[in-house]
């Protein structure tokens, strides 16, 4: 079983090296490596050049975005499961992906979309909590918000050759878009217990305005998947970012974060917001 690892970057380089070293030092071997970079300008395609021999394939030039750069990486992934990793994020430990082939050698036929959690981190490198469910209880809620955690994804081949390339129109909900084209009448399968990726929290993705842009993007996703109005829990989570949006303009960013993992605290949920 080939898997190829996909990373997309541009101007990463205070990060690449700790995510590059997390595949390299995988104990599974079966790995092909395919870095895009967008025509990065800080070293980054130096530190590419460093670690090209243990890189399968690579290429710096501009593109039009992380799905664009995703397509790219495509066309040139020869794995039967492939997987995206963020430049920011890392593999969680040594035998992520030799327990992901353990796992995979044993699902259907049928089953094109498989994953793990992701454990959160903060913006400096500390653990928040894991996320990630069983598709039992996900799957009636993943017609109306993203609730497969795409860092910890493994992508059968033939989901591209039946569903096409990520839709590059997308900017933030391209890969809730093309999950969204198999998962809407077909089955994922969680791994229990996995950790795969880890994901830095913190900044611009903790931003209402980039949230509602998502959500927006995510209902669009639904349009043109042939779903209809909107579900409660899309309008929801619409509403929440609103209230967000809103606390952060009458309180203050620190004020509004203290008070959101208060709301935290009385549902029984770790804070978040004080810590990103």
């Amino acid at each position: 079983m080939l898997f190829s690892v996909v990373i997309a970057v541009y101007n990463g380089k205070s990060t690449l090296q700790q995510c590059l070293t997390s595949v390299f030092d995988q104990t599974y071997e079966d790995i092909e490596l395919i870095v895009i970079d967008g025509g990065s300008k800080d070293g980054t395609v130096d530190l590419i050049q460093t670690n090209s021999q243990r890189i399968t394939y690579w290429i710096s030039e501009p593109d039009s975005g992380i799905y664009n750069a995703w397509n790219k990486a495509l066309v040139q992934a020869k794995g039967d499961w492939i997987f995206f990793l963020g430049a920011d994020d890392y593999l969680w430990d040594m035998r992520v992906l030799e327990r992901m082939a353990e796992q995979l050698r044993l699902v259907s036929s049928d089953i094109r979309v498989a994953y793990g959690q992701i454990m959160l981190l903060n913006n400096i490198g500390a653990e928040l909590y894991a996320v990630g469910d069983p598709w039992a209880t996900v799957k009636n809620k993943f017609k109306q918000t993203m609730c497969v955690p795409h860092p910890a994804a493994m992508h059968k081949r033939s989901l591209f050759v039946e569903h096409g390339n990520f839709d590059e129109s997308f900017r933030i909900a391209g890969d809730y878009e093309l999950l969204l084209r198999e998962l809407k009448t077909k089955d994922a399968f969680f791994i229990e217990g996995l950790v795969v990726t880890a994901m830095r929290q913190g900044g611009v993705s903790t931003d209402p305005a980039n949230t509602l842009l998502g959500l927006r993007e995510v209902r669009l996703a639904q349009i043109k998947n042939g779903l209809g109005l909107p579900g409660w829990r899309w309008r929801a989570a619409v509403l929440r970012t609103y209230i967000r949006l809103l606390l952060w303009q009458f309180l203050g960013e620190k004020q509004a974060r203290r008070l959101l993992d208060m709301g935290r605290q009385c549902m029984g949920l770790p804070a978040y917001w004080t810590k990103t």
